[in-house]
């Protein structure tokens, strides 16, 4: 019988985070947050460390009590591979942070787009401009999800920096399947604070450290998530707060992306007040985490 084909009591399922390494996640704080401020007494939500060469056996030997995963790197190409739906989201971006077991086998989502959209939205203050172009920092899987956000922005023009472009196909790719009109420039050829000053909106996926140059020209910008919040502050948060802007974190994006996998998992609304406490004290109180 398959994982799908019949449900265990509400009382009594599983979920989980897959990915290597994954004993740093923090979705376990945002999910034991959530399914306890819902009442889901029985449930559990723990972490597998798995490749993505390992995920489909893993996921072909889950049981009937699971609920969902949730997938980040190295898996998340993997697992929009392995399922047999993928919502329109997914297809765009090229890979999948979300499971979610359905009759037919494994629907592959990517909330980690509500998590780009939430944390600019929210945390970021950023407003709806059509016409605007978005500028991405990196060419990883953040970035496409990033690029995927940007048309639900009103913005259909994007430029991608990256240090070499020849290893910009996958989130090129990405750009095109979104509707975007896409350059990319390489970074030791452009002037970041023109590009970052014009940009709607800046979204930064590289490595604290390759900012570290940079970061008083990308605080320039009208609107800015820093996807990195390991060690804080970056230098963009620092340089950021010197000009009085709001920022956007990565700890916001996850804050953001789990609430969809929440709602995909119990079929509730996500208790969001909840889960940004919970995250709040896991990292001590250091972001605020807005919600509303």
């Amino acid at each position: 019988m398959s994982a799908r084909a019949s449900q265990p009591e509400a009382a009594d399922r599983r979920a989980a985070v897959v990915g290597s390494p994954v004993g740093h996640s923090l979705s376990p704080v945002l999910h034991h947050a959530a399914y306890q401020a819902l009442g889901l007494t029985g449930w559990r939500y723990d972490r597998l460390e798995c490749d993505a060469g390992g995920l489909p056996a893993l996921v072909a030997g889950l049981g009937p009590e699971w609920a969902g995963l949730s997938v980040t790197m190295p898996g998340k190409r993997a697992a929009l591979a392995l399922a047999s739906e993928v919502t329109p989201r997914a297809a765009v971006v090229g890979a999948a942070n979300t499971l979610v077991p359905t009759e037919q086998g494994w629907r592959a989502d990517c909330t980690d787009v509500d998590g780009v959209l939430g944390a600019l939205r929210v945390a970021g203050g950023y407003q709806d401009q059509p016409g605007g172009h978005g500028l991405v920092l990196g060419a990883g899987g953040t970035a496409s999800a990033a690029l995927a956000a940007l048309p639900e922005l009103g913005l259909y023009q994007a430029t991608l920096v990256v240090r070499e472009p020849a290893r910009a196909g996958e989130a090129v790719a990405c750009a095109e399947r979104a509707g975007l009109k896409v350059t990319v420039l390489r970074w030791a050829d452009v002037d970041l604070g023109a590009l970052a000053a014009a940009a709607a909106v800046v979204v930064s996926t590289v490595p604290a450290e390759a900012t570290a140059d940079c970061a008083d020209q990308l605080a320039l910008a009208p609107c800015l998530l820093d996807v990195i919040y390991h060690p804080w502050p970056t230098p963009v948060a620092l340089a950021v707060h010197r000009r009085g802007g709001r920022l956007a974190t990565g700890l916001d994006m996850l804050l953001h992306q789990a609430f969809g996998q929440v709602e995909q998992f119990t079929g509730q609304p996500a208790p969001r007040q909840a889960m940004r406490q919970a995250l709040r004290a896991a990292t001590g109180g250091a972001l605020e985490l807005p919600v509303d």
